[in-house]
């Protein structure tokens, strides 16, 4: 072989293997930026790195009288459940899990309870807070993350997420990769 022909093999090696490692990048990349936020079932299980404490409806206290109010929120992100690879994504039906940041208005409230109505494409979810009746709370804000699954199942769609009378709205949608 001579010269021309080996440094001809070496450059087709070079641009093969940089070919190879952009692709495994690419695809390792596209995983890696997708935010824990945005992946459905990701959860931390007590503080995430913006510092919400992650929190749960419990049962109030039978014995202590509460004021009941709307929960506060300032983010909502929905996170539907991926499709099976093996089945067109158009014939199922998929779970979703909404994500939602707030923060406590001082030190005593807390999650109450909350509530679904479904009407087609549209889902109404009231989140409820509860302050014990003539306590004295330190007027501090506590931020917090609450995670809630959506009652029923979803397909491609378009869907609108009212909670406490607030709009989100939400796709299902197959990935790029179903769409070819």
């Amino acid at each position: 072989m001579d010269q021309k022909s080996t440094m001809r093999l070496l450059s087709m090696a070079c641009v093969l293997l940089v070919l190879g490692l952009a692709t495994g990048c690419v695809g390792s990349r596209e995983a890696e930026e997708v935010p824990p936020d945005q992946r459905f079932g990701h959860r931390y299980a007590n503080s995430g790195p913006d510092g919400r404490m992650t929190t749960a409806i419990s049962q109030p206290d039978s014995s202590v009288s509460y004021f009941y109010y709307p929960a506060v929120f300032d983010t909502v992100v929905v996170r539907p459940e991926p499709f099976a690879p093996d089945i067109p994504a158009a014939s199922q039906q998929v779970t979703v899990e909404v994500l939602i940041k707030g923060a406590f208005p001082d030190a005593c409230s807390e999650l109450h309870d909350v509530a679904q109505e479904r009407a087609g494409n549209i889902l109404d979810v009231a989140l409820m807070m509860r302050k014990p009746e003539g306590s004295i709370c330190a007027s501090v804000r506590r931020p917090y993350r609450f995670y809630m699954m959506l009652e029923g199942s979803y397909g491609i769609g378009h869907y609108t997420l009212k909670l406490n009378n607030k709009n989100v709205a939400f796709q299902i949608m197959a990935s790029e990769d179903e769409a070819r």
